[in-house]
């Protein structure tokens, strides 16, 4: 019986290493940038009581597939009414086949369904690694409407090996995520129809 293998994963193995080895010239495919890990963080409001705690754990979890782990302060301020060791948010790292399930669902179920929507930036940090923040949690098809009291937001971040943003954005963007064209790249695909509609038939 054959091992399964995440569809993203193996449509890494198959397209996107053999496309990215074409589009930058590597020498070899151990070139080929590739993801690392994927780190999901929410934050939980310094005043919430056990049960919006206990909700937003929950939530966390079925959104991961995996355990969530709760952060709590390290330290008391007074301005923020936080105590020490006060819960003040829920995140976690996903590695491995897990990785690989949740960018999948991320991109190919989670994003498509939110509403007017028009892509994501496509800036990523300096290094190659990408930050998403989702405002509503129940763009995720885990979470069911009827259970949720309270929408949280979701930072996402997906780190990878590349060495710089182009090599990143064009790993991602082989994968499927939707980033949002901008005026420039716009305006060029519409000067080369132009151009080409204007261009005498051979």
């Amino acid at each position: 019986m054959s091992k399964y293998v995440p569809v993203l994963k193996k449509h890494y193995a198959e397209v996107v290493v053999p496309e990215l080895v074409k589009l930058r010239g590597y020498k070899n495919k151990h070139q080929v940038p590739k993801l690392v890990k994927v780190v999901l963080n929410t934050g939980i409001d310094s005043e919430a009581d056990k049960n919006v705690i206990a909700d937003t754990q929950r939530d966390m979890n079925l959104i991961a597939g995996q355990k969530t782990v709760l952060a709590k302060s390290r330290k008391a301020i007074a301005n923020f009414k936080l105590r020490q060791g006060q819960v003040v948010g829920c995140h976690v790292t996903l590695r491995g086949d897990s990785m690989w399930e949740f960018l999948y669902r991320l991109i190919a179920v989670s994003l498509p369904t939110i509403r007017d929507f028009r892509g994501v930036s496509s800036k990523l940090d300096g290094q190659g690694n990408y930050n998403l923040g989702i405002t509503d949690h129940t763009i995720f098809p885990e979470i069911s409407l009827e259970g949720v009291k309270k929408h949280i937001g979701v930072d996402i971040t997906i780190v990878t090996t590349a060495e710089n943003d182009d090599e990143g954005r064009d790993l991602l963007r082989l994968f499927g995520m939707p980033f949002r064209r901008s005026s420039e790249s716009v305006a060029k695909a519409e000067a080369a129809k132009v151009a080409a509609a204007a261009a005498p038939v051979a």
